[in-house]
């Protein structure tokens, strides 16, 4: 994965560290805690000295449906544990809304996110799915307070947006949509 990423000259690479469960496939079996741990450390332990030396980021993305890493203090002491400024975070604002809020965990997190993916989710109604997942201000996120956290925290990465469902008729609609929320969002609106 590290050479990949160096060789198509990215610094960054998206990394899942480990799943306790993944309910949205049939043909995996919940993994214990610790041992989920225990694989993490180790594999990111084996890519670090490679990353490291190609200069590539190794940035553990926060999904919490696979119940790994469930707080911003687990996900400090994970990342923080390498003691290495090569494993940082991809922060994902829609991953942690079903339970929490990603404005805390921004703050929390601090200088340790080195990219972001704004997702939108719904809190609305008790049935969460994948359908819970919507366009950008098109949910419950507060986003005042999520942009207003990357400012406290002088994030000045890329803000990149992630969409499970592409509008059926007329999809590049979704892109305007979203280049339109963005702009709300970040205060760029005429």
């Amino acid at each position: 994965m590290t050479e990949a990423a160096h060789h198509l000259g990215t610094e960054n690479l998206l990394v899942v560290p480990g799943a306790v469960h993944m309910p949205w496939r049939e043909d995996h079996d919940p993994t214990p805690n610790d041992v989920c741990d225990q694989r993490a450390r180790a594999a990111i332990g084996k890519l670090l000295p490679t990353a490291e030396k190609l200069k590539v980021h190794l940035n553990m993305e926060n999904i919490f449906f696979n119940g790994y890493l469930l707080s911003p203090e687990e996900m400090i002491r994970f990342v923080d544990g390498f003691g290495s400024e090569y494993v940082q975070v991809h922060f994902d604002t829609g991953n942690i809304m079903l339970f929490q809020f990603p404005e805390h965990w921004i703050r929390i997190l601090g200088r340790r996110i080195r990219n972001v993916h704004l997702k939108e989710f719904s809190k609305k109604g008790t049935d969460y799915s994948l359908e819970s997942f919507r366009p950008l201000l098109d949910g419950t996120t507060d986003w005042p307070a999520v942009i207003e956290a990357f400012d406290a925290t002088g994030y000045d990465g890329y803000l990149t947006f992630e969409y499970f469902h592409p509008y059926p008729h007329y999809p590049e609609a979704l892109i305007h949509q979203t280049a339109d929320s963005l702009d709300r969002m970040l205060g760029i609106h005429s």
